[in-house]
C-alpha cells in the first residue's frame, strides 16, 4: 500500500469509483431504450479506451510491443467488458437499475469461489464462508423467489447479470497480472481489444446506420463511456496498486446503496420487500468476503 498520509486520498477514490459504477446502471437502462445492447457497448469499449488512448499518448506512456501482454489484454477484454457488459445491457431492457446493481455486487463472492476451487489459492475461513451463503442467500431471494411469483418473468436476464458477474471474477484474478503496468494501459488496452470484437458484430447484428437514438440515450452512452468506464477503470487499476484488491474490491458493497439510490431517483424504480431482503443478505455476504483480517498483536 501507499503511504499513511495518502490513504484519504485513496479512500477518496475509492468512494468516487463507487459512485460512478454505481451510475452505470442507470446509464444504461437508459441508454438501451433507443440504442440495441450490442451497439450500445461497442461504442461504449471503443469511445473509452480512444479517450484514454489519447490521454496516454499525451502523458509520453508507452504502449506495450509484445504480443504476449496484448493476449492477457484480449482476455481481459472478454472478461470485463465484451462479455459481461454485453449481459448486462441485454439484461437491462427488462430489469431495473438498482436490481442490477445488486446482482452485480456479489462479484467478490464469485471470485473467492473461483480462486478457492479452481486456483486454489484462497484460504477458506468462517467468515468468507458466512460471506458466501449470505451471498448466495441474497441472489436467491433475488432471483428465486421472482422466478416462482412471476412464473419466471425476468429470470433470464437477471441470470443473465449473474453470469456477468462471473466474467467479472475472473477479471479481477486476471487483472492481478498487469501489477507494473501502468493504471491506464490494462483499461485502454483491453477496452480497444474489446471494441475490436464488438464492432463487426455490432455491423452485423444492430445495422447502426439505420437507428434513431433519443438525445437522453446519447448523453447516457458518453457518461458510461467517459466517466463510467474510463475514469472509473484508471482510478480501479490503481487502487489495485495502491490499497490491493481486497481494498479495491469494497467498492462492490459501497456502490450497492449508491446504485440503488441512483436508480430510485432518477428512473423512479422500486424494489420489492423481497429484494430489500436479498439486498441486505448480498451486502452482509460482500462486506463478509471483503473486510480485511484482523491482525493480532502480540502482547508486550
Amino acid at each position: 500500500m501507499s503511504d499513511q498520509s495518502s490513504l484519504p486520498r485513496e479512500l477518496a477514490l475509492l468512494l468516487a469509483l463507487s459512485a460512478l459504477w454505481g451510475a452505470s446502471y442507470t446509464f444504461i437502462r437508459i441508454g438501451v431504450e433507443t440504442i440495441p445492447p450490442v451497439t450500445l457497448i461497442a461504442a461504449r469499449t471503443l469511445i473509452a479506451g480512444l479517450v484514454l488512448a489519447g490521454l496516454i499518448r499525451a502523458r509520453g506512456v508507452a504502449w506495450p510491443r509484445d504480443a504476449a501482454t496484448w493476449r492477457r489484454f484480449a482476455v481481459q477484454a472478454g472478461l470485463n467488458s465484451v462479455v459481461p457488459f454485453t449481459l448486462i445491457a441485454w439484461a437491462e431492457q427488462v430489469t431495473d437499475a438498482g436490481l442490477a446493481t445488486i446482482l452485480n455486487s456479489t462479484s467478490p463472492i464469485f471470485t473467492f469461489l473461483l480462486t478457492a476451487c479452481v486456483t486454489h489459492h484462497e484460504p477458506v475461513s468462517p467468515r468468507k464462508l458466512v460471506g458466501v451463503v449470505a451471498g448466495l442467500i441474497g441472489i436467491c431471494l433475488i432471483i428465486g423467489v421472482q422466478a416462482l411469483s412471476e412464473i419466471g418473468h425476468a429470470l433470464l436476464a437477471q441470470l443473465a447479470i449473474v453470469a456477468a458477474t462471473v466474467c467479472y471474477a475472473g477479471a479481477a484474478i486476471v487483472g492481478k497480472s498487469f501489477k507494473g503496468f501502468d493504471p491506464m494501459l490494462p483499461a485502454a488496452g483491453s477496452l480497444l481489444s474489446g471494441s475490436a470484437v464488438l464492432i463487426p458484430l455490432a455491423l452485423l447484428v444492430d445495422h447502426p446506420w439505420t437507428l434513431a437514438p433519443s438525445r437522453q440515450s446519447i448523453v447516457a452512452l458518453l457518461a458510461l463511456s467517459v466517466f463510467s468506464t474510463a475514469l472509473a477503470l484508471v482510478i480501479y487499476f490503481r487502487l489495485l496498486q495502491t490499497l490491493g484488491s481486497v481494498g479495491a474490491t469494497a467498492q462492490s458493497y459501497l456502490r450497492v446503496p449508491i446504485g440503488v439510490t441512483i436508480g430510485i431517483v432518477a428512473l423512479g424504480e422500486q424494489l420489492s420487500p423481497t429484494a430489500w431482503l436479498g439486498l441486505a443478505f448480498v451486502l452482509i455476504g460482500v462486506i463478509a468476503m471483503t473486510l480485511p483480517a484482523r491482525r493480532i498483536v502480540p502482547a508486550q
